[in-house]
């Protein structure tokens, strides 16, 4: 009777194998649905926020290139704007000989040599009050000038415009700032567009006197020749548009209900119809001083459509990883029970930082071996996480020491080396401006050892050395400053400014001349450093190369140690980042915490 009673009581005896392998399998389940749903999640939020900046950094790229060019354009009009020989030469009335050497000597060479200072096919018009300067001019009557290929200037008399809307519509004078930008003339006919500025005589600065109206007219062709969709992909449009909201420049396919139209390069717009803004991811960057914007209008359809290649790949990579995980647990259910529950209190313990915790090693069998192993274990790597540790902080100490200290020997030798060449040849000037700009360098960089400076001394270490490249390059290299005032309460580590601006002299050339632009401003909490350039450019390959920290060869490495000393310093969330097109420029990027300097600094305060 005993014997039927076992057995029935066996019959209905579930092993332990196969409850550990029901648990294992049900946990594994709600791990890789909540895996799936957690990571896909996260992924999707990354891929779109990745390709806004992708997006945003193409369009800082592209408005950086259209406000270098609108940049050259105002620097050339500059040179005439209240030019004193030119000026002069307009207060007399001369005639006959003094008259033509006036127009040979002064008036067209200077016109001359501000159409031609820039590489774009810019058509120079001058209207002059003083009637006594000869007219001369190229008729622009038909669109068969619309590909008209020379830079020309010419000279008209102010009677023909005086009478004309777009004259009358210049505001009122303010030295140097005063200037429109306006389709005017045979602009809108040639698809062009003109910057408008007086010519000025600042004989008594109370009361301005205009001389004359100076118009450059640009195709818009190329001056937003970087204004191009297909940088941001198919069915994208990108829109310049003005302070009244008028636009001036599209680019891009515009969709249609019904159809679709393809305008690329026009200065046509219409709203598409049937495909709400909702569909679309909608950027703008801002041109400064203008108060133009340029607007990136990208469909989500292409971020969906990589959205659903992913949610695809998630699922078949669960479902595998589902099946072996299963088949892995029925192998490993049929050779443990009970013990396996102790070891994994161990391990779970171990994983989750409890080094203490310590298993019974009775018995001489495997599992006693097992034990043993385990509790050695948790001693060594309770040892060896300690020892890591503190080896760890001691090495980033160090690294940040020696990463603050680094300076690039070869600027000091290349500048001694010029300052023998201005020696040898007797530009006392120049040598004696570069031995006090080198000094200022050097005193502004060592900072009496100091790692945190204002960031009015970074800026002014970043110019100290410019102007020590000045007396090198001349005329082949233009810097510009854009400083925001209201960083200068703030402080900053030294030396991650010079260290860009050097690597640009270096590497980014792509003709005779440069432009460098370095902006400092300061957005929420944050400062943020750019250095600016329309040189070379890179490609995304080389910029992973200069980050990817396995990377032992010494190029980039410069980039690396500023990125490091940043996230030392700061935080992972702060430190380096470039964008750049190969044949536009590069902007790089630096972003560090706005923290106010300390009113008491120490040695290493600023």
């Amino acid at each position: 009777m005993q014997s039927v009673r076992e057995k029935k009581a066996r019959a209905r005896y579930v092993p332990i194998g196969l409850k550990l392998m029901l648990s294992y399998i049900l946990f594994i389940l709600i791990l890789v649905a909540v895996n799936f749903y957690v990571s896909h999640s996260m992924y999707d939020a990354s891929m779109r926020k990745q390709t806004r900046l992708n997006i945003q950094g193409t369009l800082l790229q592209i408005k950086d290139n259209v406000t270098y060019k609108m940049n050259d354009i105002v620097q050339t009009s500059a040179t005439l704007y209240d030019n004193r020989t030119l000026v002069l030469s307009l207060r007399s009335f001369e005639e006959g000989v003094e008259g033509y050497n006036r127009m040979n000597q002064v008036i067209i060479p200077k016109l001359e040599s501000a159409s031609k200072a820039i590489g774009l096919n810019l058509r120079m018009s001058v209207y002059f009050h003083n009637e006594s300067v000869n007219e001369r001019y190229k008729v622009w009557r038909d669109d068969s000038t619309r590909d008209f290929n020379e830079q020309t200037a010419d000279i008209y008399h102010m009677s023909r415009i005086v009478d004309a809307a777009w004259y009358r519509g210049i505001p009122a004078e303010q030295y140097n700032e005063t200037m429109l930008w306006k389709q005017v003339e045979e602009d809108e006919r040639d698809c062009r567009i003109s910057l408008i500025r007086r010519i000025v005589d600042m004989n008594n600065p109370l009361a301005i006197a205009e001389v004359g109206i100076m118009r450059f007219s640009v195709r818009k062709s190329e001056l937003f020749d970087s204004v191009n969709f297909k940088k941001l992909g198919a069915g994208s449009e990108l829109i310049v548009m003005d302070d009244a909201g008028e636009v001036v420049f599209t680019s891009g396919k515009l969709l249609h209900k019904g159809g679709t139209a393809s305008i690329v390069g026009t200065d046509r717009y219409a709203s598409p119809g049937g495909n709400p803004d909702s569909e679309y991811l909608i950027i703008e960057e801002r041109l400064p001083q203008l108060d133009w914007k340029i607007i990136a209008r990208v469909p989500l359809t292409i971020i969906e459509q990589e959205a659903v290649r992913v949610r695809t790949y998630f699922i078949t990579i669960c479902l595998l990883c589902v099946a072996l995980l299963i088949g892995a647990g029925f192998i490993i259910s049929r050779y443990f029970s009970k013990r396996i529950n102790k070891i994994v209190s161990v391990l779970n313990s171990f994983r989750e930082g409890d080094l203490h915790k310590r298993m019974p090693d009775k018995g001489k069998g495997e599992f006693s071996q097992i034990a043993n192993a385990l509790n050695e274990m948790g001693e060594d790597f309770e040892a060896l996480i300690n020892k890591v540790y503190l080896t760890q902080i001691q090495k980033k100490e160090a690294e940040l020491e020696m990463l603050q200290t680094q300076i690039n020997p070869h600027f000091l030798y290349n500048t001694l080396s010029s300052i023998n060449q201005l020696a040898k040849f007797g530009e006392n000037e120049k040598l004696q401006k570069m031995v006090v700009e080198l000094a200022q360098f050097y005193r502004l960089t060592l900072n009496s050892g100091k790692t945190l400076i204002p960031v009015a001394v970074e800026v002014e270490q970043a110019n100290a050395y410019l102007d020590i490249q000045k007396v090198k390059y001349g005329q082949r290299m233009e810097v510009a400053f854009d400083i925001d005032t209201n960083i200068w309460p703030y402080e900053t580590i030294k030396l991650i400014l010079q260290p860009f601006i050097e690597n640009v002299l270096k590497h980014a050339w792509s003709g005779d001349r440069i432009h460098i632009r370095i902006v400092v401003q300061k957005e929420g909490e944050t400062i943020l450093y750019r250095i600016i350039d329309d040189g070379l450019g890179m490609k995304r390959g080389r910029i992973d190369e200069i980050f990817d920290p396995r990377d032992n060869s010494h190029t980039g490495c410069g980039i690396r140690n500023i990125d490091q000393r940043v996230k030392l310093h700061y935080g992972s969330e702060y430190g380096v980042s470039i964008f750049s097109k190969v044949g536009i420029g590069t902007s790089v990027q630096i972003r560090i915490p706005a923290r106010v300097r300390n009113a008491n600094p120490d040695k290493r305060g600023g």
